[in-house]
């Protein structure tokens, strides 16, 4: 790698380590203002047990930072000389050093800062985490086959969160079987062999109860389809089912409400009125029916109907007239 570009400033000096000199942004010795020692390059936290995926995640914010070269060791520290003020660049490679450090330590576990020491150059620190916690490739591979032989979608697990551990399981398998370059055309056969099998992968996990009608339907076509549109014709079907579901809650709930009040099922079903059992009339009840206990003595047709009353009643009538007579007093 070649070494850390400095240009000097307006007046002319050139890259000599003077006061003046300016780090470029291209090289890896250049801090953004927005390169601060609390700034996190990936949500992952190292546990203990999830080194590969971790570390790859960290390479990755590392390149996109243009630090990547802390870690291989390739930026190496510039000497100075005793009695010589210390240079731009060794300034710079100190900075970088102890900012690239702090971002380790940010994506770490809180609870394996006291393991891990942070006290060296960046190379020796991240040497010393590979060298504990990097497992050997065949334990974890079978690991990883063992774990996509078991994953299945749980009772109440959504496509979503089934696709991504087993998508998770498939990119750290990846890593330890890298894809030889070729340019015959065999490269092609074995990608897409593989992605075959994961699509069969993915359909064998899934729900047969929700989804064994049509993960049978996508193994019947002739040439399997691929991992995406499979997923995506899942997750369509999941969709369409909680909507479906979400219908019927309704229908029931309302159901449940109805039963509990009482009210008729067709909202255009006629209003009974009360019927009396004694005279068989409706609008009144038995213990209002005048035919039983008699008119009124001011009632409305009393001189139509009191004779009927009274004759039919025996004397009913009187009665109901002297009950109310000797209630008013």
């Amino acid at each position: 790698m070649t070494g850390p570009l400095v240009i000097g400033d307006s007046k002319g000096n050139g890259g000599s380590g003077k006061k003046n000199d300016v780090i470029l942004p291209s090289s890896p010795l250049y801090l953004h203002p927005t390169d601060g020692p609390a700034l996190s390059l990936t949500q992952i936290k190292f546990d203990g047990d999830n080194y590969e995926l971790w570390a790859d995640a960290i390479r990755n914010g590392l390149e996109a930072k243009n630090k990547l070269a802390f870690v291989e060791g390739t930026v190496a520290k510039p000497e100075t000389v005793a009695g010589e003020e210390e240079s731009l660049e060794a300034v710079a490679w100190r900075q970088c050093n102890a900012t690239v450090k702090a971002w380790l330590r940010n994506a770490i576990e809180i609870r394996l800062h006291s393991s891990i020491t942070f006290s060296g150059t960046v190379p020796e620190i991240w040497k010393e985490l590979k060298e504990r916690f990097a497992a050997g490739n065949a334990p974890r591979v079978h690991q990883l086959k063992a774990e996509l032989h078991g994953c299945k979608q749980g009772k109440d697990q959504s496509v979503i969160d089934y696709y991504t551990r087993l998508k998770s399981i498939w990119d750290e398998l990846n890593n330890y079987s890298k894809m030889p370059t070729c340019t015959c055309g065999a490269a092609t056969f074995f990608t897409k062999e593989r992605e075959e099998e994961k699509v069969h992968q993915f359909l064998m996990g899934l729900d047969t109860e929700k989804y064994g009608h049509l993960r049978s339907n996508l193994l019947m076509e002739d040439d399997v389809t691929s991992l995406s549109r499979a997923y995506a014709l899942i997750l369509r079907e999941e969709r369409h089912k909680a909507v479906t579901k979400g219908k019927e809650e309704v229908i029931e709930a309302a159901m449940a409400v109805q039963a509990n009040t009482g009210e008729p099922n067709n909202e255009k079903e006629e209003f009974k009125p009360p019927r009396c059992t004694y005279c068989k009339k409706a609008w009144h009840t038995e213990d209002k029916c005048y035919e039983k206990h008699g008119y009124p003595s001011r009632g409305r047709g009393r001189g139509r109907r009191g004779g009927r009353g009274q004759g039919r009643g025996g004397g009913r009538g009187g009665e109901y007239q002297s009950a109310n007579a000797a209630t008013t007093k």
